[in-house]
């Protein structure tokens, strides 16, 4: 499995600028994890005030959902939590790693898919798994897609997502500020 760190002075380094940090939450379909992911993602940030400085987006390696809303299931789910999922799914694009500061793919398949579509190692750099920021949960070291799952699926996704995407947010805000 490909395991990497953000690189803290490059964060440092983007919000320094007075543009904002981009955080690009990829898998396959663009209709549960990754939309799941930014929905968590994009309350965190509000919540800690930091929503002029970082935005949030999410894709799918594989197009075929093109213009979805996210699986109900997930929508359902997510709702429970207060999150409101309402991204239409995309695919991601070879200027994706042109306009994102950090790419966050859920899974190893996420991973390769998206090392093979970046068109340099400096953009292969950016790509990171989200499980590299799960602490709470000792049996998964990425996010597993709840598709074909029950009930209890999605609410491991989002169990997952929540715990790692406030990891994710602490070292991305540790490094903006250091």
């Amino acid at each position: 499995m490909l395991m990497k760190f953000v690189n803290l002075r490059k964060v440092k380094a983007t919000m320094n600028r007075e543009k904002r940090y981009k955080v690009l939450m990829v898998c396959l379909g663009n209709i549960c994890r990754s939309p799941a992911a930014q929905g968590v993602l994009e309350r965190l940030i509000a919540a800690r005030g930091l929503s002029d400085k970082i935005e949030v987006d999410s894709a799918g390696t594989y197009g075929g959902h093109s213009g979805q809303l996210p699986d109900s299931r997930m929508r359902n789910h997510a709702g429970r939590r207060g999150y409101t999922l309402t991204h239409r799914a995309r695919q991601v694009k070879a200027w994706d790693f042109d306009d994102f500061d950090l790419i966050v793919g859920m899974d190893d398949g996420n991973i390769r898919d998206l090392q093979r579509l970046a068109p340099s190692a400096a953009a292969r750099g950016k790509v990171v798994m989200m499980g590299r920021y799960i602490r709470n949960n000792r049996y998964y070291d990425y996010v597993p897609d709840p598709y074909y799952e029950g009930s209890e699926g999605f609410e491991l996704v989002l169990d997952l997502l929540e715990d790692a995407c406030a990891n994710l947010l602490d070292e991305i805000e540790g490094g903006m500020w250091q």
